[in-house]
């Protein structure tokens, strides 16, 4: 189903191995957040989007070139639109995202269920955004008051997320 190589990490060995990095260089996510895509277990880069009830900006990387990347999306954690749906997710598989992470909403809950692409979110929201073009993309976001910002990585699994300055994991 993936092309993407295989991923050798677990959240909780990370945090086992990190926990006393006070150097703020590894952080883990509150564990809000619900899996959405097929794809449980994923991990890499990070491209980060700050943007509220307008996903312009994640239209705009879904459909671009993803290179295993993750993309963060710092929706102000807002309940009222949905960033992420069928076919922008569908866009995400298609480029090469390993994931999304929306800290906002996500619909189309039976299209995302089937793409082989991990996809986090806070709830699901029936109601799209409007396309304003209003956003930034690139810079530094807090997601569930936690920092995050372009070039770092992002592993997710079962048990949650965790954020990282660097790589951590081995790929096999």
């Amino acid at each position: 189903m993936s092309s993407l190589p295989h991923l050798d990490f677990s959240t909780c060995d990370l945090c086992d191995e990190y926990k006393a990095d006070e150097s703020g260089t590894f952080r883990y996510v509150p564990t809000v957040f619900q899996n959405y895509g097929a794809r449980e277990k994923f991990a890499g880069p990070v491209l980060t989007i700050k943007c509220c009830e307008d996903n312009s900006h994640v239209k705009q990387a879904v459909e671009s070139e993803g290179h295993g990347r993750v993309l963060v999306v710092d929706g102000g954690a807002s309940m009222r639109k949905a960033l992420l749906g069928g076919n922008l997710a569908a866009a995400a598989q298609r480029n090469g995202w390993a994931g999304v992470v929306i800290d906002g909403c996500a619909r189309d809950a039976a299209e995302l269920a089937v793409l082989d692409l991990g996809i986090r979110a806070l709830a699901l929201n029936p109601m799209p955004t409007q396309r304003a073009l209003q956003g930034q993309t690139g810079l530094p976001v807090f997601i569930q008051g936690v920092r995050v910002q372009t070039g770092d990585w992002l592993y997710a699994d079962a048990d949650g997320m965790v954020i990282s300055s660097q790589a951590l994991h081995r790929v096999s």
